[in-house]
């Protein structure tokens, strides 16, 4: 995706939350989630759900009315790729798996009135957005920690004016989107079904981000080397491609697919409201 409309749709996102809403619902929901998720970046370009794995997290919902709900998201991933598996750059040989920790504020609008526990609006497809922070961790398939390797060389001076590693950061934010659907098992439980994208501001998830460097920057332990395990390529050759067309354009994405079991919960009203979200219908 292009990143103004990426940009437009935080924009409208934005103007959602000043937007004037019914304060009158009382409800809050908390539940389990568990994700299937997957990576878009330099080892897997285009292909979505490609080497998918489990992760879990939790939710925290409330309802503002019966179209708007904001939420509070923590997501526990687990990504990985493979140039073989992936096969768009099998020569390069080049794989990882991370941990990332993710923790969201959302924002989600239904298509119909819903409400967990109603007979009449127990069910409804929704979108939402947002903004989150999260730290990722990203190992080779020995287990071997990349981010300390310093991969691609890259080095900074320090204040003496002696090369020192220039170290990417493990944390970085995200603009997360997407679309679902809601329903209602019973009186007090509801589930959700969601597809979401985190647009993220790190190309460095799968360790892989520039050019090769020269020979003595490789990352060569007991004798392997992690910048270019199969020694074919020369430094300043195209070993990811985050330099091209300029900053960010080519920043990781994350995919998931969720499930999630909420349990409601009535917060006490106030003698003055009349309206909003009833205890059944």
């Amino acid at each position: 995706m292009k990143r103004n409309k990426v940009v437009t749709l935080f924009f409208l996102l934005l103007v959602s939350f000043l937007m004037p809403k019914n304060t009158d619902a009382q409800i809050i929901e908390v539940g389990l989630s568990g994700d299937y998720s997957y990576y878009v970046g330099d080892i897997n370009p285009k292909k979505h759900f490609s080497q998918s794995a489990f992760g879990f997290g939790g939710v925290v919902r409330y309802y503002d009315n019966l179209r708007w709900a904001f939420r509070f998201q923590y997501s526990n991933l687990n990504l990985q790729a493979s140039d073989e598996v992936v096969d768009f750059r099998p020569e390069r040989a080049l794989a990882f798996n991370s941990k990332v920790n993710d923790f969201a504020l959302l924002a989600e609008f239904n298509f119909f009135e819903y409400w967990t526990g109603s007979n009449r609006a127990y069910i409804t497809p929704y979108i939402f957005g947002g903004i989150s922070v999260f730290n990722y961790n990203s190992f080779a398939p020995d287990g071997t920690a990349l981010q300390p390797l310093n991969t691609e060389g890259n080095f900074v001076e320090d204040e003496s004016g002696n090369p020192v590693p220039d170290y990417y950061s493990k944390n970085s934010f995200s603009i997360p989107f997407g679309l679902g659907v809601k329903y209602s098992l019973c009186e007090r439980i509801g589930m959700t079904l969601e597809w979401r994208i985190h647009k993220t501001f790190t190309d460095y998830i799968d360790d892989i981000h520039g050019k090769y460097p020269e020979l003595e920057n490789h990352a060569v332990v007991n004798g392997y080397d992690y910048t270019d395990p199969t020694g074919k390529f020369e430094p300043q050759m195209q070993r990811g491609n985050g330099d091209a067309k300029g900053f960010g354009y080519n920043n990781d994405w994350i995919g998931t697919l969720e499930l999630s079991f909420v349990y409601r919960f009535n917060l006490p009203r106030k003698d003055a409201c009349h309206s909003g979200i009833k205890a059944r219908f």
